[in-house]
Formats: C-alpha cells, sequence, structure tokens
C-alpha cells in the first residue's frame, strides 16, 4: 500500500503528471489548501491592495482604487518619457529587509506546496511607462522596452536563489496577456521580445528545482505553446471560457497544468449551482488527466468578481466530490 502524499506530494505529482492520490486544490477554508505563499516584504512588484486601497509604489507609478474590487488601477506612470529613465526609482530587491521573513513563512508552511512571488514582466513594464506607451515602444523603442525588462528579469534571477534556499516549490508572477478575443500584442512581438526572457527566467527556475507558474488571463492561445516551449509548466487561468474548454484540452492538456477554478467571468458570477457542478466536471474531464494537469482553486477577491459565498461553496464541494470519485479517497 501507498503511503499517503503530503499536500506538497500531491501538488507536484499533479504538475510533473506522475499520478496524484487527489485533486491538489487551493480554497478557502473550510475547504482547504494545498498551497502555502512566500514572498520578499515587501515585494518590489506590490501593488496598493484592499477595496478602495491608493497610493504610490516603489517605483512611483500612483494607483487609484475606487472601491469596486481589491485591486485599481495606475493613474499617473513614473516613466513617461525615456529620456527620464535615469531619474526612475528602481527598487533594490537585494535590500536584506525584503528577505528576514523567509525562514518564518518557511516554518508557517509545513507541508504543504510553496509558492514564491516574483516580479512581472509585463504589467510592470506598463505600470512604468503607461500600457498604450508599452505598445508604441514595441516599434518605437525597443531597446529602451528591453532595457526595463531586462531589469526586471535581473531582479527574478536574483530571488529565485533565495527562495530556492528558503524551501520554496514554485514560482510565479502575474502577466495579463489577453484581450477578451485575442492576445494584447502580436504573437510574433511576444516571441521576438518577451519569449526569451521568459525563457532565461524560467531556465533559473529548473535550474533550482522550482516548479514554473504563470498567472495569465484574457486569450492568450495564440500565447501557450510559446510560454510552454519557454519553461512554462503551470498556467493560473482565471478565464476559459473565452477560449473554450475544447480548445484549451485539445491543444494543451496533458503538456500544461492548470492552476484555474470554475470561469470567473461567466459560470461562477452567472451561473446556477447546476451550470457551476457541471462546468468543474467538464474543466476535469478535458484540462486534467488522471495522471495530473489540474489543480483547482478559487478566485481570491470574489466580492470583486461576482462570486457569492455560495457559487465559492458550490464549486469547491464540487471538485473535492470529484476527487474522491477519481481517486476513491
Amino acid at each position: 500500500m501507498k503511503s499517503k502524499m503530503t499536500p506538497r506530494e500531491n501538488v507536484i505529482a499533479s504538475i510533473d503528471f506522475s499520478g496524484p492520490q487527489r485533486l491538489a486544490h487551493d480554497f478557502p477554508e473550510p475547504f482547504g489548501t494545498d498551497f502555502a505563499g512566500m514572498g520578499m516584504r515587501p515585494s518590489p512588484d506590490m501593488r496598493p491592495y484592499g477595496k478602495g486601497v491608493s497610493g504610490v509604489d516603489e517605483w512611483g507609478a500612483v494607483w487609484e482604487n475606487i472601491g469596486v474590487c481589491s485591486l485599481g488601477e495606475v493613474k499617473e506612470y513614473p516613466l513617461k518619457d525615456w529620456a527620464d529613465f535615469d531619474k526612475l526609482k528602481i527598487p533594490d530587491i537585494n535590500d536584506p529587509a525584503r528577505w528576514e521573513t523567509l525562514e518564518e513563512q518557511r516554518a508557517a508552511a509545513g507541508d504543504k506546496f510553496i509558492l514564491s512571488y516574483g516580479v512581472s514582466l509585463y504589467e510592470r513594464t506598463h505600470f512604468v511607462r503607461g500600457l498604450e506607451e508599452v505598445w508604441a515602444d514595441i516599434y518605437e523603442n525597443p531597446d529602451e522596452l528591453g532595457h526595463l525588462i531586462d531589469i526586471l528579469v535581473d531582479m527574478n534571477l536574483s530571488a529565485i536563489p533565495r527562495f530556492a534556499a528558503a524551501g520554496a516549490n514554485g514560482f510565479i508572477f502575474p502577466d495579463d496577456w489577453g484581450l477578451q478575443n485575442r492576445p494584447m500584442i502580436s504573437p510574433a512581438k511576444w516571441r521576438e521580445i518577451w519569449k526569451p526572457r521568459y525563457k532565461k527566467v524560467w531556465d533559473c527556475c529548473h535550474a533550482y528545482s522550482l516548479k514554473t507558474f504563470m498567472h495569465s488571463c484574457g486569450h492568450i492561445v495564440d500565447l501557450l505553446d510559446d510560454m510552454i516551449d519557454a519553461g512554462l509548466q503551470v498556467v493560473h487561468m482565471d478565464q476559459q471560457e473565452n477560449m473554450g474548454l475544447e480548445l484549451l484540452g485539445e491543444r494543451f492538456g496533458g503538456r500544461l497544468t492548470f492552476y484555474s477554478g470554475v470561469d470567473i467571468q461567466m459560470t461562477l458570477a452567472r451561473g446556477i449551482p447546476d451550470e457551476i457542478r457541471a462546468y468543474a466536471r467538464k474543466m476535469v474531464k478535458l484540462l486534467g488527466r488522471p495522471e495530473g494537469g489540474i489543480l483547482p482553486r478559487w478566485y481570491t477577491d470574489p466580492e470583486g468578481a461576482g462570486h457569492t459565498p455560495e457559487a465559492v461553496e458550490v464549486m469547491c464541494k464540487e471538485f473535492l466530490k470529484i476527487s474522491d470519485e477519481m481517486y476513491g479517497n
């Protein structure tokens, strides 16, 4: 008889497609989680967070939150002109104060999978420059843009060994790349500018035995093959309906692990309980495999996304029921 896997082992087995003993998951209490977080305190990628919380981040970006959800948007960008680059406040990732609590975080995690948090390579770029400005820079100022991204890459390369030494198991940062029906930029330009830089970060993760995660929402089908080729193992994808579970499963099932819950924009926000249950089952059937490939989770700002407590409960209970049916627990 096989010994019982720890939460950490179940997550790793799901990512490696080596056969977990149940669906590893990331749910609120009372449904439990197999994950624990580890991060710099503060992180240079920290954004003012909390409903109605506005402020200025370490880079000098001015954030405004109108009180609808936990994360606001940048209203004033610190780098309006590349001629002022030398005046940009670049956080020191090696400041010892950022790293003082890693041992404490590791101890608190117990036997859970520890997911460490890095610095985004796209979102932070447009928080500094502005979204439209970055899109223009791709064509008009590619060298300057590349230099800024390389600074973010180097921050991650500095962070990864520290997290690994502290006992982390995975590494994630958020980069939303999609609009509702297509990527924000051309896949060719993504491949030219961002892909080699993601590969550099993810190669470093693999060298230190960290599983690679990225949060990315929107319609990113046209980028996923290149993400996988660059070394991505797990996509944290809160939306799927705009791409279609069938398409995602056909093209990426068995090649990529989905760290995802029921679509946050459609079914979980608008569906009745039976629709939520049916969607959860469809996710597991199409995206996952008995050997792994799916890590069900919840959306951590349910109120901001319009998710009722009842909807979240239905989703969590259904995934746990599916796990029992699949693995006989």
